[in-house]
């Protein structure tokens, strides 16, 4: 209560209270940042911080999903003066574009190197012990680590690559049912609890039968577009990620089988006289195999044979659409 003028007035004071001080603090300018640091193999949580002076920091978070996080913000605080690269950053946190290269024989063959392949350890599930095996999670932090994806839906797509291709394989009741649940986008799981191994034969061997002869013709064309898209096959309906590659003059559409480290197609037709056209979203179509929703298109060439093929968003699908449509 105070007094002014010979009139008493009441009220709150508030009493300022001064933040601690920190303890420390860390200069970002020219700092370089490794996320996921795998230097020590039962932290996966930990940041790795390197300082222009080479001091280095490891700052350990409670989850992957807080890890990656600061690990976003604190990119972005280091480039906080060059505003393309700060959106640059964000792009690639969602990104979904795998090189148009890429090995998956070549990435199983680091993931095995004793130096600096993926860790293998004993894993407890349910009261079972699992030897010689790696989580999902861990998978996903070494794809990204290793710069053989830019963003953990990259890796996890990459990670579904190698086990639908039978590098890898699931080990324990949460994985194993993962991938029997028949949902494409979550048959890999990027989860700590997820337990996989090396399949026993992780070099599949070309089967002559399948080789596919082609013209020198309708290779010559020009390339527009390229990609990975997932494709369900003819005879046993299941679906595997191809890298598609779309020629003008001729017109033909081919797809290749990543595992194979020869570059031929292992399949490709004709556009001529083809339809193309988006399905449905709401439920499961027509003709499709499986639970695989979302994102699907359809080719239907001149012989009357329908392929069915998904993209990763909707807006890859019309990007897809769009450019078949002009040389049909």
């Amino acid at each position: 209560m105070e007094e002014a003028s010979g009139v008493l007035r009441k009220g709150f004071l508030v009493k300022r209270v001064r933040e601690p001080s920190p303890k420390g603090r860390i200069l970002l300018d020219g700092c370089t940042i490794t996320c996921p640091c795998l230097e020590y193999e039962t932290r996966p949580l930990v940041i790795k911080l390197k300082t222009k002076t080479n001091t280095e920091y490891f700052l350990e978070s409670c989850s992957r999903e807080e890890r990656d996080s600061w690990a976003l913000d604190i990119t972005g605080a280091i480039h906080a003066g060059h505003p393309v690269q700060v959106q640059h950053l964000h792009r690639m946190k969602n990104s979904f574009k795998l090189p148009s290269n890429i090995s998956l024989n070549h990435i199983v063959d680091k993931m095995h190197d004793n130096s600096c392949g993926i860790k293998m350890t004993p894993n407890v599930e349910q009261g079972n012990t699992y030897k010689e095996t790696f989580t999902g999670s861990a998978v996903v932090d070494w794809l990204i680590s290793n710069n053989f994806s830019a963003s953990r839906l990259e890796a996890v797509t990459l990670a579904s690559m190698l086990m639908e291709e039978n590098f890898i394989r699931p080990i324990g009741a949460r994985s194993t049912e993962a991938m029997r649940s028949g949902n494409l986008a979550e048959q890999f799981l990027d989860d700590s609890t997820a337990l996989y191994l090396f399949a026993e034969s992780y070099k599949k061997k070309t089967n002559s039968k399948e080789e596919l002869h082609l013209s020198i013709l309708e290779l010559s064309g020009t390339i527009v577009k390229q990609g990975y898209l997932v494709k369900q096959g003819h005879k046993r309906k299941n679906w595997k990620v191809r890298r598609f590659v779309l020629r003008a003059e001729p017109a033909f559409l081919h797809y290749y089988d990543p595992t194979k480290e020869e570059n031929r197609p292992v399949g490709g037709f004709s556009l001529r006289g083809s339809l193309v056209s988006a399905l449905e979203d709401n439920g499961v179509p027509t003709g499709v195999k499986g639970n695989v929703q979302g994102n699907l298109f359809k080719i239907i060439t001149k012989n009357d044979i329908h392929y069915y093929i998904k993209a990763s968003s909707k807006a890859e699908r019309a990007q897809w659409i769009e450019a078949i449509k002009r040389l049909t």
